[in-house]
């Protein structure tokens, strides 16, 4: 099962130089069943990418949490075995928690496929939206159009060998 573990660049430059994220359990992202309901399609690109980004509004939270963070969604695609990752089925019906899973224990990084990290020119407005988030889980309708404009960048994909390059860019 793929998952997408959302991270900041200090966790992943932790996860690096430990070889592993943890210890467990980890929240992550995966093609669920009632993300699959919800997102109403039967195209795995499209249910992968739609945990994807699921992952990349949760390290958004990170970064809004962190003060002093470096202002860009980090997202670790990996690979575990299906029974490794657990949806929980209290939050079946939690529109916040659509594809959620959880992860009992510590992932290795060997087992990442990849990195999904925000560029450069997406900082100011990751910033913005990790500043507007309080304001539009409180239904502030100019809140959610400030932190809906992080979703539209892109994240960069990197090879699993980049991540001493991408953790090294943090300074």
């Amino acid at each position: 099962m793929r998952v997408y573990v959302p991270l900041t660049l200090p966790r992943l430059a932790q996860a690096h130089e430990a070889g592993e994220l943890g210890p467990g359990p980890l929240t992550a992202y995966a093609v669920t069943p009632a993300l699959r309901e919800w997102y109403v399609s039967d195209d795995i690109e499209e249910l992968e990418y739609a945990a994807l980004n699921r992952a990349a509004l949760a390290s958004l939270r990170l970064l809004a949490g962190a003060p002093g963070t470096p202002r860009r969604r980090v997202v670790l695609a990996a690979d575990v075995p299906d029974g490794a990752a657990v949806a929980d089925p209290d939050r079946g019906l939690d529109q916040g928690a659509l594809g959620e899973v959880r992860i009992t224990g510590a992932l290795p990084l060997a087992k990442a496929a990849a990195v999904h990290v925000d560029s450069g020119d997406a900082e100011a407005d990751v910033t913005a939206a990790a500043d507007a988030l309080g304001a539009a889980d409180h239904g502030d309708d100019d809140a959610q159009f400030v932190v809906d404009g992080a979703e539209d960048h892109e994240l960069l994909w990197y090879a699993t060998q980049e991540i001493p390059n991408l953790v090294g860019a943090e300074d």
